[in-house]
């Protein structure tokens, strides 16, 4: 069993710090303060592999594994949560379904332009009405002469303003119940498909996060993943690697947080010496950096796991469940440890302490993770 990265992996992960230190932090507030998401970066993402992470190398992807990709996303997370979040949505739920599920025509069509940096992805899923209980969505899509039109409305989804190519499931049965759901693909400027409410958020601000809305959207044949009513049990094997991404992002925030604590509690003198020096500061420092490694091993073992081929349903949820529950203890022990200080913007506690809540919600909250492990354990 092997504990380590092994030296490519090493490789990838000095690139992306050096990338992530050298291209992101010297703006990570500037985009936190106005919520706005670096578009204009996309040349440069793709330049260092962050575009199609899990896409293979025939469809212009890096063809890396889930264990290189976990590893990207901590690093970019360590930095600035806001671009590892979206780059996550890219990769694991956007792209990541249609490399699942698309067809061979869908993949080169779609595929391609996306690994390059050319195209962004969203996915849609959750609306306003329907989160954890995602079968009771009310988007309907409808058969038509050479295609199905769409109606409806998505919340909450990750890259929408900006998304070239988005993957929406609706209700194509609603009697089949899980089993009534199909995936779509929709091209940006499609008629009937728009953007509507961006949120304006209190954590993850510089990740675009709007509504989409489909009024008579008409979408055609070619778009549909796979056969009528395969898009749910296709969003729950999406959701198993994307539950990975989001581990791997709270273990990135979880790094970030202890690293700025353990910086600050060595600059920061009171009764004459560092705080560092103060056992009570010790003892939380010791339990931080216990459990980002804690967190990190689950999040490996689960990549790992999927690398291999391997079911990760119970694994992918304990290692979501475990990791964004650290984050916010984590971020929030940064924030004591800065005492005042970590309430302010001067300093990055408060922003870490504001991004990590979203991991313990996004992509199945807490509640729904416990519940996945409650039922893979149980049919043991």
């Amino acid at each position: 069993m092997e504990f380590e990265l092994n030296e490519d992996q090493q490789q990838i992960k000095q690139s992306i710090r050096e990338f992530a230190e050298a291209e992101l932090r010297p703006h990570v507030m500037e985009w936190d303060e106005a919520a706005h998401f670096p578009v204009d970066l996309r040349t440069k993402f793709a330049e260092v592999g962050l575009m199609g992470v899990l896409i293979p190398e025939e469809y212009g992807g890096s063809g890396l594994g889930y264990v290189e990709y976990a590893t990207i996303i901590d690093e970019l997370a360590r930095v600035d949560p806001s671009i590892a979040l979206a780059i996550a949505a890219h990769n694991s739920l956007g792209a990541g379904h249609i490399f699942i599920a698309g067809s061979e025509p869908q993949k080169e069509k779609y595929l391609a332009p996306l690994a390059k940096g050319e195209h962004f992805a969203a996915w849609g899923l959750t609306e306003p009405s329907s989160g954890s209980d995602a079968i009771s969505m009310k988007t309907t899509a409808r058969r038509r002469d050479g295609g199905w039109v769409l109606n409806g409305s998505k919340n909450f989804i990750t890259n929408a303003t900006f998304a070239e190519t988005t993957v929406a499931l609706a209700i194509t049965d609603r009697a089949a119940g899980s089993h009534g759901i199909s995936a779509f693909i929709i091209e940006r400027g499609t008629k009937g498909f728009t953007v509507a409410k961006k949120e304006n958020k209190v954590g993850m601000r510089a990740s675009d996060t709007a509504a989409l809305v489909f009024d008579d959207c008409f979408v055609p044949n070619a778009n549909l993943m796979g056969a009528p009513g395969q898009g749910f049990i296709q969003a729950m094997k999406v959701l198993d690697g994307g539950r990975i991404s989001i581990a791997a992002l709270a273990v990135g925030i979880a790094q970030g947080a202890y690293e700025a604590a353990l910086k600050y509690s060595r600059e920061r003198h009171q009764f004459g010496r560092p705080i560092a020096e103060f056992q009570a500061i010790q003892f939380k420092l010791a339990d931080m950096a216990t459990q980002v490694d804690a967190a990190r091993l689950l999040t490996y073992r689960a990549a790992a796991m999927k690398d291999a081929g391997k079911p990760t349903t119970k694994e992918s949820s304990m290692a979501k469940l475990y990791a964004s529950e650290v984050g916010v203890r984590v971020a929030e022990e940064c924030v004591q440890i800065h005492g005042g200080y970590g309430y302010i913007k001067d300093y990055p506690a408060e922003k870490y302490w504001r991004d990590s809540k979203l991991c313990t919600i996004g992509e199945g909250t807490s509640e729904i993770q416990r519940t996945v492990i409650a039922r893979q354990i149980l049919r043991a």
